[in-house]
């Protein structure tokens, strides 16, 4: 596992608000309406507060996903104008797309922000992992990820998940306490009543938020849009090589390539989920700005994890048994 610290950086410009041409952009303004996003937003700073005041060593789960840089977002928003007064883990999987990356990297040294990696590969060289016979790694996360949060003491580690995701994730509460071994136990989980959350723990054990619990995709979208986030490039429509696989589009990578039958061509297409490149796919698509994204998200009836993540698809209780390992 390793540790980087980067050079201070200044919180994102936020874009106007859609609707703030008339009433001015601030909530206080006269004529302000609240919108959803508001009452997201709010939800989510509120959240990121409790934890600095009710726990010592909390750390945010960053991949360079878009949930993940939305929380980051939020979290510089809660805490501005002082710096953000939590680490960064990222479970680098070993197989994650460059352009990923490269903007988690920038993003860490924008804004002067401390990375801890967790990666599979150390743990596959030491022969505590194994490769799995289908090349992907994301099932290999939960070792890294459970041993960064002993070692480094974290009693409060913030996710990127949200409830429209997946079944599993539909049963976390916002505070999710998981035992001395990470597991997460669903009848354990505790009422949430009046956006009062209790973070009350016992030695050995954590508490695993979820800021966005109640944004929907869509929501992640609205609100990317509204902040002009910079976001990694391959959410927009681009050309690439890819080769079809289980309903499909994947690229190939350290991880593998297409086997006997697998022809590969080039596609325009786009991720709406980024993780490891063995098992995410990407989408045919022509939404190569915000506005077509959106649009397009808009009349999608699948979730990005149901239509782009094998790993998902391997049972119909896949994610909840890694939940019960210990992982998100």
């Amino acid at each position: 596992m390793t540790t980087a610290t980067a050079t201070t950086g200044a919180l994102p410009e936020r874009g106007d608000h859609p609707r703030a041409q008339d009433t001015g952009d601030r909530p206080d303004a006269p004529g302000y309406a609240l919108s959803h996003l508001d009452a997201l937003e709010s939800e989510a700073v509120h959240i990121f507060r409790e934890v600095a005041g009710e726990f010592e060593r909390p750390v945010i789960l960053f991949s360079g996903g878009k949930d993940s840089i939305v929380m980051l977002h939020l979290a510089l928003k809660a805490f501005a104008p002082a710096p953000v007064p939590f680490a960064l883990l990222h479970v680098d999987t070993g197989h994650n797309f460059p352009e990923v990356l490269d903007y988690r990297d920038r993003t860490v040294a924008r804004h002067g922000l401390r990375l801890h990696v967790a990666s599979v590969q150390d743990y596959i060289d030491r022969g505590e992992l194994r490769e799995r016979p289908d090349g992907t790694r994301n099932p290999l996360q939960t070792v890294p990820l459970t041993e960064a949060i002993r070692t480094l003491r974290f009693d409060a580690v913030f996710g990127g998940g949200r409830r429209d995701e997946e079944k599993a994730r539909a049963k976390e509460r916002v505070f999710s306490l998981r035992d001395e071994f990470s597991q997460w136990d669903p009848r354990r989980q505790r009422p949430e009543l009046w956006q009062l959350y209790n973070g009350r723990h016992s030695p050995g054990e954590h508490v695993r938020v979820f800021p966005l619990s109640n944004w929907t995709e869509l929501d992640v979208w609205q609100y990317i849009a509204r902040e002009q986030i910079e976001l990694p490039e391959i959410y927009f429509a681009h050309e690439r090589e890819v080769f079809a696989r289980n309903g499909m589009w994947l690229t190939a990578g350290d991880w593998g390539g297409p086997k006997d039958g697998e022809r590969v061509e080039k596609r325009q297409v786009r991720y709406r989920t980024v993780g490891d490149m063995s098992c995410t796919g990407a989408v045919d698509s022509d939404a190569a700005t915000l506005d077509a994204v959106i649009a397009e998200i808009s009349v999608s009836r699948l979730t990005e994890r149901g239509a782009t993540r094998a790993d998902d698809k391997l049972s119909e209780a896949a994610m909840e048994d890694r939940k019960r390992e210990g992982y998100f």
